[in-house]
């Protein structure tokens, strides 16, 4: 049964995904830190062997976990001796949790970071791109449905508008939809899509190829036994 499910052919829907990190935590122990810092830390590894192994990185973070894993991935390359900039979309207020925990982390650091809380903030922020920048979008993750609000919309179209070295998604490029590869009003163009677990669904669909450029898929430390139980269930 295991062999069945290879990290590189297994499609998860949303909901598998958030299956298989509530039981990694309430059935084998493994903390939402944990897991957050594994996706990180192999996100951030593989950045670095794809465009290493230092260099100049302009990351663009949310408020939930998407951006939680972004926390991550600024810290250890920062560790990595990469130029790191970061920049956080939303209120710091919102965040809670283990996101939280690791903008905390950062704040301490001292990391370079500003906040884009309207459509001004969202403009300055995103003139500071450089053409050498490897570009990494941790906005929004596998929860999202619907449509890009402002500045958010605006962040990501200055993203795509801008010329830089590559864009890096953290998960799934935010304002696709991960189960039907659909994109949104403000969709990330991304050269590489670093996905947690496995490939989601909607990267095969037509309408998610220009989208998600060429597709690692990054471990959390989720037991194979659980993933595979869980992709089993799939109808």
């Amino acid at each position: 049964m295991l062999d069945r499910y290879r990290k590189t052919e297994l499609a998860l829907t949303r909901d598998q995904v958030r299956r298989i990190d509530h039981l990694a935590t309430h059935r084998y122990g493994i903390t939402g830190l944990v897991l957050m810092e594994n996706a990180g830390r192999h996100a951030a590894q593989i950045i670095t062997q794809r465009f290493g192994p230092i260099g100049s990185a302009w990351i663009c973070c949310g408020t939930g976990n998407n951006g939680g894993d972004g926390f991550v991935i600024a810290r250890h390359l920062h560790n990595d001796g990469w130029q790191v900039r970061l920049v956080l979309v939303g209120d710091q207020a919102r965040m809670t949790g283990d996101a939280a925990a690791n903008f905390g982390i950062i704040e301490k650091m001292g990391l370079p970071s500003v906040v884009v809380c309207d459509r001004t903030t969202a403009k300055t922020a995103t003139e500071s791109i450089l053409e050498t920048d490897v570009v990494i979008d941790a906005l929004l993750g596998t929860g999202f449905q619907g449509r890009v609000r402002s500045p958010m919309a605006e962040v990501i179209d200055a993203i795509n508008a801008a010329r830089k070295r590559a864009v890096v998604a953290v998960d799934v490029p935010s304002g696709l939809d991960c189960d039907t590869g659909q994109p949104s009003n403000a969709t990330i163009r991304a050269d590489l899509t670093i996905t947690f677990v496995a490939r989601k669904t909607g990267f095969d669909a037509a309408t998610a190829s220009p989208y998600v450029g060429q597709v690692e898929v990054a471990d959390i430390g989720a037991p194979r036994e659980l993933i595979s139980e869980v992709a089993s269930e799939r109808v």
